[in-house]
């Protein structure tokens, strides 16, 4: 069950961020998982072979570009933090 959800939540993911189509997640008796694509009126082809789930979501958080990461103040002063100690040892 966990794997699927891990599966379906980098579909989810990538619908919010795709302009192409329509994805949709297809799971194979075997455990196997592969992404097809609808396009306006068209069938769903596939858009790879079956893949283990971690290969599986590594290629669907691949496709399309991924949505920037939040960072809050207090990440953004620490990464300064850390770029300006890394300057003083060089």
């Amino acid at each position: 069950m966990a794997r699927t959800t891990k599966a379906s939540n980098a579909v989810q993911r990538l619908k919010e961020r795709s302009t192409q189509g329509i994805y949709s997640m297809v799971t194979m008796a075997d455990g196997r998982f592969y992404l097809t694509l609808s396009t306006a009126g068209g069938a769903p082809m596939p858009v790879h072979e079956p893949l283990e789930i971690d290969a599986f979501v590594s290629l669907v958080n691949g496709l399309e570009k991924q949505a920037p990461k939040k960072a809050s103040k207090l990440d953004v002063a620490f990464e300064q933090k850390l770029q300006r100690s890394r300057q003083q040892e060089n």
